[in-house]
């Protein structure tokens, strides 16, 4: 019998579970049964005394499952839960679990600054040197040097410095970008008292709170991605991936890539959401970034066609492919609304909504629910501030029945979410064949979209909903890990990430969110580590190689900073 917490812990007003479980056979009998278990202080006084309830089996785990709801336990506290010989990791009580969790989430993003230095003040250990500041070229003018239709001596030189390093890779991606941008701007325009904290980062102390810091990092490298005429380069990489190098010894030719329409309208979207975002702190960005989203958007509409993007063959960065580009045009054309308050542009995205199949999914390969985040972005602030202006009477006869679409997609998907919740042993949003690559951002997701229905529509179960996605990320999962480095007192601590495996320092940078359990293992390491037949949840591991595994990203660390925030104010 083993004993499964969040191993972060739990907000006092909050619903509070463990899990026990005991391997076996869907079809076996099982005659043991847990008894009592104990919630008892770090100092073994028992506080609480609560019978498990059988769940029964569970096939992502292949576990069979007992349930203990511990909810009324609320004073402040670090405790541990027993069940016989059974003692669970400790876990906390307190207010601010989730405030502190958010500063580790959202510091993670400094960590990946391309570009600059990170210096001893604010990083600490693991301060490292400058990267990246070599001219990138065309990769369509590099095609044509290697066809000798070009001199090399003629190939133009782009200056293009900053960003995000994307995920354990060095390279730069206009869709990851704006996705993650999305998740991390909303999340502070819905929850802004959830980002008060210094995020000790250079910028802090100038007026600006630090998470607007950080995403204006990222901003402003993505305006250099824009070409002349609107158009944004797919990608700046070089070509192929770096060795398990510090950042400065990379040092290999970047590349930019071809123009395509995803990264257009996704480029689009988020700079008319930063120009909103931003115009309180600094009118000048605001404007610009607003300039930049209608030449994009001109672009768009002077290229109706999809126009996607494929890795030429002598390319191993990420690709971030795509069929359609409906959907970021329509966030393109919603984000512009909400500014300008033109029709057309709402007429325009509610079109692209009738014609998709999905509506409502926050990741960067469909990004329909930032459109719907963008519409009802009033109704969604109400609920975090009472003073947010009422102007449902001044809505147009479309809007209000677009805002209604919506709303009503938002709330079926979490209806669904919640019966996938209530048939999994550990509480977890997934499937037991949704258990890809990167599936703890499905987790996240998921979470942010439950985290949404709440907001529109405060029932109990949406907010416990996107607890459950916490609790199943901070611990409380068929491998027991913490899938937060530094968080919990068993945190994965060897991510798929080459600063983490080049710094020679002995401790993991904090703050980072695994990819998590993948039951089609994609790397050479785990498919011939875990053994075929393996349930899918438990089809981790914390090597480092296993980058279909153990990869780290901005775009999974950004749906935690959205759901982390939300439950650090919504109470």
């Amino acid at each position: 019998m083993k004993i499964y917490v969040n191993q972060m812990g739990y907000l006092p007003e909050s619903t509070k579970m463990a899990r026990l479980t005991q391997p076996g056979a869907k079809n076996e009998t099982i005659s043991t049964t847990p008894g009592k278990v104990q919630i008892c202080t770090k100092d073994g006084v028992c506080v609480l005394e609560k019978d498990a309830v059988c769940f029964g089996w569970d096939e992502s785990s292949g576990d069979f499952v007992w349930q203990v709801d511990f909810s009324e336990l609320s004073t402040h506290g670090t405790y541990e839960i027993k069940c016989g010989e059974q003692i669970s990791y400790p876990f906390s009580v307190g207010e601010r679990l989730y405030s502190n969790l958010n500063v580790l989430l959202c510091k993670m993003l400094y960590f990946q600054r391309c570009g600059m230095a990170l210096e001893e003040p604010y990083a600490g250990k693991f301060a490292r040197e400058t990267c990246h500041l070599a001219p990138s070229v065309l990769w369509t003018e590099y095609e044509k040097c290697m066809a000798g239709e070009m001199a090399v001596e003629d190939l133009q030189h782009f200056d293009i410095r900053g960003g995000w390093h994307d995920a354990g890779d060095y390279g730069r991606y206009p869709t990851a970008a704006a996705c993650a941008l999305a998740h991390i701007l909303y999340a502070y325009r819905f929850f802004p008292d959830a980002f008060d904290t210094s995020l000790n980062i250079p910028e802090s102390g100038n007026d600006m709170p630090d998470i607007l810091n950080e995403c204006l990092y990222e901003l402003k490298w993505l305006l250099q991605m824009q070409d002349t005429d609107g158009g944004v380069y797919h990608k700046q990489c070089t070509l192929r991936h770096a060795n398990f190098v510090m950042p400065c010894e990379d040092t290999n030719q970047m590349y930019l890539y071809p123009v395509s329409s995803m990264a257009v309208g996704d480029f689009t979207a988020v700079m008319a959401l930063a120009s909103r975002i931003y115009a309180p702190y600094d009118a000048a960005f605001a404007k610009q970034a607003l300039d930049a989203a209608l030449k994009s958007y001109g672009w768009l509409q002077q290229h109706p066609e999809f126009l996607g993007f494929r890795n030429p063959k002598e390319t191993n960065t990420g690709e971030y492919g795509d069929s359609s580009d409906r959907d970021e045009r329509m966030w393109a054309a919603m984000e512009l609304y909400r500014c300008t308050g033109e029709e057309h542009y709402l007429l325009e995205a509610r079109s692209f909504f009738d014609s998709l199949k999905s509506t409502t999914e926050l990741g960067w390969g469909d990004i329909s629910g930032f459109a719907g985040w963008a519409l009802l972005e009033q109704e969604l602030m109400k609920s975090c501030d009472q003073n947010c202006a009422n102007h449902d009477a001044t809505l147009s006869a479309s809007e209000q029945t677009f805002r209604q679409a919506y709303q009503t997609a938002f709330l079926q998907e979490a209806d669904r979410l919640l019966d996938t919740i209530s048939g999994s042993g550990y509480g977890v949003a997934l499937s037991p064949k949704e258990f890809c690559w990167g599936s703890n951002m499905v987790v996240l997701n998921r979470a942010m979209l439950l985290s949404t229905a709440y907001l529109l529509q405060a029932k109990k179960e949406y907010k416990d909903g996107v607890v459950r996605q916490m609790d199943y990320i901070l611990g409380m999962n068929a491998v027991d890990y913490s899938y937060v480095t530094g968080v919990g007192s068993r945190s994965f601590c060897n991510p798929h990430n080459r600063v983490t495996v080049a710094d020679g320092v002995e401790e993991t940078i904090p703050g980072y969110v695994s990819g998590g359990p993948n039951g089609r293992p994609a790397d050479e390491k785990a498919e011939w580590m875990i053994l075929p037949g393996t349930p899918p949840m438990k089809c981790y591991l914390d090597i480092w190689e296993c980058y279909s595994l153990n990869e780290i990203t901005i775009y999974w660390n950004s749906p935690a900073i959205f759901a982390a925030a939300f439950l650090s104010v919504i109470k």
